[in-house]
Parts: structure tokens; sequence; C-alpha cells
């Protein structure tokens, strides 16, 4: 069995991000050792300017289209150019993305105003998800990050996001809003190719 096609065979099929635990499974392989490979594809993928990328999102392996293709599979499907998240859309992905797990509660809190619609922006773009409920009297519902977010920024892990400063101290919003700048750019340039976030109104 040659790994390297297989995974390339498997990749391609799931048209998901698919989790390197599962590949290591079933190709018998050891985890570093795929992630070694992918690592190696990835590598030769753009040496050669293919139409092909292969990411790393945190634990999981994904292929997607090259991002400089983008505006050709956008016309050739006839999809139309997603719109750009609003402000309030921005400033709520940071605040979910820097504290999670959060609630629609703590996100309000943070933002000083109701975050109702917003949540529901970036559910419906895939940006965030529901991954669990809070312990407490109500058990409210609390969101993180998706693989969708880290496809879009660019990045491969939460921990590759610019730091941001404790927000008790007095430069603390000031960094936050920083930091929604850099969402903002990373929307407007991002790799966002994937047909999910291609989908819904977002402005408030």
């Amino acid at each position: 069995m040659d790994i390297y096609s297989a995974i390339e065979a498997i990749l391609f099929a799931a048209g998901d991000s698919v989790p390197v635990a599962r590949l290591s499974l079933v190709l018998d392989t050891d985890e570093n050792e795929i992630l070694h490979v992918a690592s190696e594809l990835a590598e030769r993928y753009e040496k050669e300017s293919r139409g092909m990328r292969i990411l790393r999102l945190e634990d999981k392996l994904q292929m997607c289209s090259a991002p400089e293709y983008a505006p050709f599979i956008t016309k050739t499907l006839e999809h139309r150019k997603p719109p750009m998240l609003s402000p309030p859309a921005l400033e709520t992905l940071a605040i979910a993305a820097y504290f999670q797990p959060v609630t629609r509660a703590y996100i309000d809190k943070v933002r000083g105003v109701d975050s109702s619609y917003t949540v529901s922006v970036l559910l419906e773009r895939g940006l965030i998800e529901a991954c669990g409920k809070l312990d407490v009297p109500g058990r409210p519902t609390i969101f993180r990050t998706t693989d969708a977010f880290l496809r879009t920024m660019g990045i491969s892990e939460l921990s590759q996001l610019p730091p941001l400063p404790d927000m008790t101290n007095g430069d603390g919003l000031e960094k936050l809003q920083q930091a929604i700048s850099e969402l903002e750019n990373a929307e407007n340039g991002g790799q966002i190719v994937m047909e999910e976030i291609v989908r819904g109104a977002v402005e408030e």
C-alpha cells in the first residue's frame, strides 16, 4: 500500500476534515507518520502550484482547493460570493475565539448588547458550533469555534491566533479590537473556499 496515495484518496473522497486518529486506525500507521506524510504532500502541492491543498486543522486533516483558484471555482459552480461579516458579527467571533467555550450570556456581557442575532449568524456560517451545556441553572448552551473558522483564518490550531493580553489590563479592550481587525482581514482575504461557508446573509 502506498500511504501517500491512500491518504490522498481518503481526504479527497471525504470532502470534509478527517481525524488523524481515524486515518491512523484505518491505515494501521502511527499518527506521527500520518502527519509527516500529510505535511510532505502539502509541501509538494504548494511547490508544484497544484490546485489542491492539504490543511491541518487541530487533530484533523482536510483536502481543499488552493485559495488562489477560488474565483474560478465560484464562477464555475455559480456560487454567490459570501457576504462579509458585519462588525458586530466579527466582534462576537473574536470573543468566541479567544474565550471559548462561551455562553451567549458571556458574549452579551463582554459586548454590552444582545448577541442573539450575531451568534445565529456565526452558527449559520459554520464558524462556531454548540459544544454542550453549562452545568448551571437553565443549562445554557456553550459555543466554540469550528474547523471552518481555522480554515477561514488560515491557521492549523487556535494557539496560532495572535496573543491577547489580560482583559483586566487597561489596554485589554484595545487589543481585542485589534484582534477583531485581524479577523476582518482574514475574512476579506482568507481561504474561504469550502461550500459550507458560502451561505446565509450576515448583515445585521
